[in-house]
């Protein structure tokens, strides 16, 4: 049997590149906002959600759909240099290029749209969406669950800013800049390969192009440019 999906919203957010996205939901509580797109842009369709504090997404991995799927990948919880089999893993290599995802539910807006502002999306800007359902805690949420080869939450670096990156963000109109950056840096988000080596690296994150190098197990801030 085939189905044929149609996205129900588009995500826009602040990872405007696959480089950086956290690997899981929740580790950075970033702000995105999911467009519902007609005809499920009505406001009966949300009917009820507000009541939720947090949601469900189904989603599309469009970004790498093309490239097909693998029966074994590497997962960066592991280096990068073990193998293990595509339904072990998150990968979005899929036979099928869909992911999922539990996201905090901050807000619904009916005005000109349908709009839900969420935190914490594992997202890329544009992923289109496929369906939206509540979170039950006392069903989604499952005590002594084991979480095989990744059963803790990564390590996070120190993040400082260099003066020149710090003026750009003493002078942004968002004062949680700061906050959401290091949320997401702190993650280190180069290749898994490259855990625990310095350097220097590129990211971009809101409207910025994001300069940073690692040294000492501490992330420093270098640049932030607005990207053209």
């Amino acid at each position: 049997m085939s189905t044929t999906l149609t996205p129900v919203g588009t995500l826009h957010s602040p990872y405007r590149e696959k480089f950086a996205i956290p690997r899981q939901p929740g580790l950075a509580r970033l702000p995105a906002v999911l467009e519902l797109l007609a005809p499920f842009d009505r406001p009966e369709a949300v009917r009820g959600l507000d009541g939720f504090s947090h949601v469900w997404l189904i989603f599309g991995f469009h970004a790498t759909a093309a490239a097909g799927w693998k029966p074994t990948v590497r997962p960066p919880r592991l280096g990068g240099n073990t193998r293990l089999g595509v339904f072990a893993t998150r990968s979005t290599f899929r036979p099928n290029p869909l992911g999922l995802s539990v996201v905090e539910l901050a807000g619904i807006r009916c005005a000109g749209g349908v709009f839900l502002d969420l935190l914490g999306a594992d997202l890329l800007d544009g992923t289109p969406v496929y369906d939206v359902k509540p979170y039950l805690p006392y069903a989604d949420a499952i005590p002594g669950a084991r979480a095989g080869f990744a059963p803790e939450p990564p390590a996070r670096l120190a993040v400082t800013f260099a003066p020149a990156a710090a003026q750009v963000l003493a002078a942004h109109p968002e004062p949680r800049l700061r906050e959401w950056l290091i949320a997401v840096l702190a993650l280190d988000p180069r290749p898994a390969y490259r855990a625990g080596e310095d350097g220097e690296f590129g990211v971009r994150l809101f409207e910025f192009d994001v300069r940073a190098e690692i040294r000492g197990g501490q992330l420093t801030v270098r640049e932030l440019r607005r990207a053209g």
